[in-house]
C-alpha cells in the first residue's frame, strides 16, 4: 500500500509523496508554557509521535521539528500576576510538558526550538515581507497586508468579506486595514524587548513558527501539523507569510490537524476552565492507558473524555496484556498461531493513520490466542517469541501501546489499585488460598461465599481453563 494522508490544504486524501525522496520534513506548532498542559496538548503530542513513528518504521529518514513559544502575552500575564520572571515561567512549564511526554512515551522531535533563540532569524523574515511591500512599519509595530496576498483563506477555507466583517468589532488604529496582522509588536513598559530595525519590540505569534521552521526545515517541507484550532488564523498566517516572503508555494505540501478533546461536548480549554492538566491525569491513570485513549479515535475526530471512557480501557488494556502474560508464561509444546502483523499495520496507518482500526485488529487475535491456551497444550517457542514480538515490536514501537512486558504492565496496574484497597494483597491471596482449598472439598457454599466477600471489596476474580486464578480490583 502507498500511505495516504488527508491534507487539509486540498481537503482531500491524497497520496504522500515527499520533497526529496527517501526524506520527511514536518514541522508541529508545540506549546505556548504559561502554565500545566492539559490532555489536548498531549494529544497533539502523542498523534505526532504515532506518525514520526511510522515514518521511520516505513523507512523515511525523518527531521521532526516542535517549536516552544517561550515568550507570549499569556506568559508575559501570568508572571505580572505572580511576580515572577516570565523566562522562569516558561522554563519551569517546559520542563513538566517535557516530563510529562517522556511517561506518556513520546519521543523527543529533533528539534525544539526556542522562540527567544530565533529572535535574528523572525527581524530577517519580516525584513524581506517589508522589502516587497507586503508588511509596513506603523507607531514601531510591524503589520502584514493580508490583502497583498491572493491566497489568503486557501486553508481555513474563510472568505476575506467575512473576515472584515467580524474584524471591525475591533478597531486598530495602526492598521492600514482591519485585517492586517502583527509581525512585530513595539515594547511596552515592563515587557520583555529585542532590538530590531523598527525599534525595541518581540515578534508577533505568527511569524514564529515560519522563521523557525524555514531555519531548519527550508523555504518549502513536507508536513506540518498542529491541533484544529490552529487552522485560523495561526496556520492562515504562517502560509500567507511565508509564502509572501519566498514567493515558493506551497510553503508546506501536507498539513495535518488533530481534532479537539471535548468534555461534555465542548472542547477542553484554559479559556473555559474545563481542562485536566497532564501531570493529574498521570497520577490517576497509567500513562499507557491515557496513551491508548489518545489514539482509540482518528486523529482527525473529537475525542470526548470521561472517566469511565478511561476505566473501560483500562480494563480492556488488562485484557490484553493478561493474554500476552499467559502467552509469554505458556510452557513448551507444538501450539503454532499465524497473523500478518505488518500487513496490519500498513493497512491501518497507511490510511491516513488510522490507530482505531489497528487497534481493534489487534484485539481480535485475542480470543483465538486465548482458545488454544485454554486447551492446556503448550506453544512453540519461536512461534511464542514471533506472536510477542509482533504486538510488542511491529505494533507496540509504532503505536507506544502494547509494548510493555505484560507482567509489568500487570503489577502496574495491581499496585495502582492496590493504593486506593481497603483489602490488602496478601488478604486477597490468603482467601483465594481458602477457596481453592474449598472448591477440592466440593465445598461451593464456602467458595462462592468467599467470591461474594472478594467482590463486596472490589476484587474481581476469574477462574482459568488451565485451573488458576486471575484477579483485579474494580475500585
Amino acid at each position: 500500500m502507498t500511505l495516504r494522508i488527508y491534507n487539509v490544504l486540498t481537503h482531500k486524501k491524497e497520496d504522500f509523496q515527499p520533497l526529496t525522496p527517501g526524506k520527511v520534513k514536518m514541522y508541529v506548532c508545540g506549546i505556548t508554557p504559561y502554565d500545566e498542559c492539559h490532555l489536548g496538548h498531549a494529544r497533539a503530542a502523542v498523534v505526532f509521535d504515532v506518525i514520526f513513528r511510522y515514518l521511520k518504521h516505513s523507512g523515511f529518514d525523518v527531521t521532526y521539528v516542535r517549536n516552544y513559544t517561550d515568550v507570549d502575552d499569556k506568559i508575559i500575564k501570568r508572571a505580572n500576576e505572580t511576580g515572577q520572571k516570565w523566562s522562569d515561567i516558561s522554563q519551569k512549564y517546559i520542563a513538566s510538558y517535557q516530563a510529562a511526554m517522556a511517561k506518556l512515551g513520546v519521543l523527543t522531535p529533533t528539534h525544539e526550538p526556542l522562540c527567544t533563540d530565533n529572535i535574528p532569524a523572525m527581524t530577517d523574515l519580516i525584513s524581506r515581507l517589508i522589502s516587497n511591500d507586503r508588511a509596513y512599519v506603523s507607531g514601531g509595530d510591524v503589520l502584514y497586508r493580508v490583502r497583498k496576498f491572493g491566497g489568503y483563506g486557501k486553508l481555513s477555507g474563510k472568505k476575506l468579506d467575512e473576515l472584515e466583517s467580524g474584524a471591525r468589532i475591533e478597531i486598530d488604529e495602526k492598521k492600514e486595514d482591519p485585517l492586517d496582522f502583527a509581525l512585530w509588536k513595539a515594547a511596552k513598559p515592563g515587557e520583555p524587548f529585542w532590538d530590531s530595525p523598527w525599534g525595541k519590540g518581540r515578534p508577533g505569534w505568527h511569524i514564529e513558527c515560519s522563521a523557525m521552521s524555514m531555519k531548519i526545515l527550508g523555504e518549502q517541507f513536507d508536513i506540518h501539523g498542529g491541533g484544529r484550532d490552529l487552522a485560523f488564523p495561526h496556520h492562515e498566517n504562517e502560509i500567507a507569510q511565508s509564502e509572501g516572503a519566498t514567493g515558493k508555494e506551497p510553503f508546506a505540501r501536507y498539513w495535518i490537524h488533530n481534532g479537539f478533546v471535548n468534555i461534555n461536548a465542548e472542547k477542553m480549554s484554559k479559556s473555559l476552565g474545563n481542562f485536566r492538566s497532564i501531570p493529574a491525569i498521570l497520577e490517576q491513570w497509567d500513562s499507557e492507558v491515557v496513551r491508548f485513549f489518545l489514539l482509540s479515535v482518528h486523529y482527525s475526530s473529537p475525542l470526548d473524555f470521561t472517566d469511565e471512557a478511561l476505566s473501560s480501557l483500562q480494563g480492556a488494556m488488562t485484557r490484553f496484556y493478561e493474554t500476552l502474560s499467559r502467552l509469554k508464561n505458556a510452557p513448551e509444546g507444538d501450539k503454532t498461531l499465524k497473523y500478518d502483523f505488518k500487513a496490519a499495520l500498513r493497512t491501518g496507518l497507511d490510511n491516513d493513520f488510522n490507530t482505531p482500526w489497528l487497534i481493534a485488529q489487534m484485539f481480535t487475535y485475542l480470543p483465538e490466542i486465548n482458545s488454544h491456551l485454554d486447551d492446556n497444550h503448550g506453544w512453540n517457542i519461536q512461534n511464542k517469541q514471533e506472536l510477542l514480538s509482533g504486538f510488542q515490536k511491529t505494533i507496540g514501537e509504532t503505536l507506544g501501546i502494547f509494548c510493555s512486558d505484560p507482567d509489568e504492565f500487570l503489577a502496574r496496574q495491581k499496585a495502582r489499585a492496590m493504593q486506593s484497597s481497603t483489602i490488602s494483597e496478601t488478604e486477597i491471596l490468603k482467601l483465594l488460598e481458602d477457596r481453592k482449598t474449598a472448591r477440592k472439598a466440593k465445598d461451593f457454599k464456602r467458595s462462592d461465599a468467599i467470591r461474594d466477600e472478594l467482590a463486596a471489596k472490589g476484587v474481581q476474580i476469574k477462574d482459568n481453563p488451565d485451573g488458576t486464578t486471575s484477579w483485579e480490583i474494580r475500585n
